[in-house]
């Protein structure tokens, strides 16, 4: 008995320790693993169908309702949830056949997501990631906390069109930023400056920048999957960056924010500047290998941008690009080196999403949470709506780190909900989930923002205090800046028979 004890004792300490030593709580990890299974089970077979929804739709809730738990919990990888979306979809009884529940895995997106990554990849392999960000801070000259900011601004922007998600281009800047504020003093004002440099930089630049490009922001690519399959409406690389490049502006308010929060102006970071300058002149001279990269990649960013003149739609082109890249003697690093940094976990969570976004629309699910849904902001004017769902949207997001998990339960509700309050279900749904991405209340909330505050520069109270501001800031944007600039594109929220102005 005692020995019994004894090794289940260890096996327990053992399962503990293999869980710490992956960077998660074990007790957060077996409770959520638990719950998950146990709410699933009792969705699926215990509780009575819900008035106006089908089996199927119940069965979907049990599937997403298990899967939004693994997420707040990361109890298991989310690309192995993934992958498990499909066979629940079909097990449970939502979908019955596993091509259909695995849609998510052969939509057009997913591969254009897949090849951003490999792309994505290779700039890192080759270095060029580094290097324009460290180039752009040497040929800008930042003198100050705000210039510096501004200068990584910059390199963010240009990085979006490389690397194809947030927490990405946050990792991929925090060497270069740790170098600029390591060189920083212990002041009050230095200290202040180190703040604003690492929460304006890593997080809500990474973020802002992310919006006006697809590829950019994994939560685009969600929608606009979303919109192809539910609506039969297509968005192009240069559709979408005409509807989102706006969304620019927004820096320049949470600039003047985080600068008045942190009392920046005027605070210089002189060994900040040398320490960039150091770090770019370590840098190797530009290879031929790097400048073919950059050619090969100048080329797929030229026919995205010009999709509606030559017709070749903007995955078709990310393809043909790989093809290319890939011909014998382009680089001469191995492919191992490209897997490694390729985010494999985060492409299968895309496209279990995806999967379970088609789900929730094809069962009813979607269409029901929707009528829950409906009693809350009906009878409002077009802006009251948008702000009681933005608000809501930020409390349910306290609890989730993912922003793809967020738009994949929420954007098939919003979409279906649309029509029910008289809006434009394309702008709605876009205006609402977009806010989602400005989940600024807590660094638990987006990625970027642990790997930010990872840097030690910051705690849990400075984030959240200058936080909270800009969370109303960007739900203020969305309803006086971007609601009016999407009516002025051709659908205005208030309008729901506004032809669609891409064609």
């Amino acid at each position: 008995m005692s020995e019994q004890t004894q090794t289940s004792g260890g096996f327990l300490a053992n399962w503990g320790t293999n869980i710490r030593d992956s960077g998660r709580s074990p007790t957060k990890c077996a409770c959520g693993f638990f719950v998950a299974w146990i709410a699933f089970a009792l969705i699926l077979w215990v509780m009575p169908a819900p008035e106006g929804l089908s089996v199927a739709g119940k069965a979907t809730l049990a599937v997403m309702v298990w899967a939004c738990i693994m997420w707040i919990t990361e109890a298991i990888p989310v690309g192995i949830s993934g992958m498990l979306i499909p066979m629940l979809l079909v097990m449970s009884g939502a979908i019955d056949k596993f091509p259909k529940a695995a849609n998510g895995f052969s939509t057009p997106v997913v591969f254009l997501c897949l090849a951003a990554f490999i792309f994505a990849a290779v700039m890192q392999a080759a270095g060029l990631d580094r290097r324009i960000a460290l180039g752009m801070l040497h040929k800008l000259k930042a003198q100050s906390v705000n210039g510096v900011i501004w200068a990584m601004f910059g390199a963010n922007m240009v990085l979006s069109l490389i690397i194809p998600a947030a927490n990405a281009r946050a990792a991929t800047l925090l060497p270069v930023v740790n170098g600029i504020t390591n060189m920083f003093g212990d002041t009050p004002e230095e200290r202040a400056g180190k703040k604003a440099i690492v929460i304006q930089t890593l997080v809500y630049g990474s973020m802002i920048s992310g919006m006006c490009i697809m590829t950019a922001h994994l939560p685009n690519l969600v929608l606009v999957g979303l919109f192809d399959t539910e609506l039969a409406l297509n968005l192009s690389y240069f559709d979408w960056f005409k509807l989102q490049w706006p969304y620019l502006g927004m820096f320049v308010i949470t600039q003047w924010w985080v600068q008045r929060y942190f009392k920046t102006r005027g605070v210089g970071i002189h060994g900040g500047f040398e320490a960039v300058q150091k770090q770019h002149a370590e840098l190797p001279k530009t290879s031929q290998a790097e400048w073919m990269i950059l050619a090969v990649f100048g080329v797929i960013a030229a026919l995205w941008v010009t999709e509606s003149l030559h017709g070749i739609k903007s995955h078709n082109a990310a393809l043909m690009g790989m093809a290319v890249l890939f011909m014998p003697g382009m680089f001469g690093f191995k492919w191992k080196e490209l897997q490694d940094r390729t985010i494999w976990g985060t492409f299968l969570l895309l496209a279990g999403a995806l999967s379970m976004s088609s789900a929730m629309g094809s069962t009813g699910l979607a269409k029901w949470l929707s009528d829950v849904i409906h009693p809350l902001a009906t009878g409002h004017p077009w802006w009251m709506i948008l702000m009681i769902l933005m608000a809501g949207t930020h409390i349910i997001r306290l609890g989730m780190l993912s922003n793809v998990a967020a738009i994949t339960m929420l954007a098939p509700i919003l979409l279906a909900l649309a029509p029910k309050l008289g809006l434009h279900p394309v702008a709605f749904t876009m205006l609402v989930s977009d806010t989602d991405t400005f989940a600024y209340l807590l660094p638990t909330q987006i990625t970027a923002a642990v790997i930010a505050y990872s840097s030690g520069t910051f705690s849990m109270a400075d984030y959240a205090k200058v936080g909270w501001v800009s969370v109303l800031i960007a739900i203020a944007y969305g309803v006086l800046v971007m609601a009016p600039w999407y009516a002025f594109m051709g659908i205005p929220v208030w309008n729901p028979a506004a032809p669609w102005p891409f064609m």
